[in-house]
């Protein structure tokens, strides 16, 4: 996995904006009044997004709509994937003991 993307995603309002993305496309302008925010931040923020490779930019007149890359994020959930089995075997151990926890303390009641 491209580390650029988490290391883009760490940063709060980088976060936020991707968030905002989830819903479609939107403007510089928007995401700037949506996160209260100034133009120029938005742009840096979304700059630093589109390096990373996590958004693509459309041009329509004089407007630039930004919008998810969705490669970037499978490639994300294929690299999350990897330690599901772990977490989920450590579920698995947890609900075990618990289940033996419980049926220990119903044979002392």
């Amino acid at each position: 996995m491209n580390p650029e993307i988490l290391r883009a995603l760490a940063e709060p309002t980088r976060l936020r904006i991707v968030e905002l993305l989830r819903n479609g496309p939107i403007t510089v302008g928007e995401i700037a009044s949506k996160l209260q925010i100034r133009q120029p931040q938005a742009s840096k923020h979304l700059k630093v997004l589109n390096e990373a490779q996590i958004v693509d930019v459309d041009s329509v007149a004089n407007r630039r709509f930004y919008k998810l890359r969705s490669q970037s994020l499978q490639e994300m959930d294929y690299w999350l994937s990897t330690f599901r089995s772990l977490w989920k075997n450590q579920y698995d151990e947890l609900d075990e003991y618990l289940t033996q926890f419980q049926n220990q303390r119903s044979r002392e009641e």
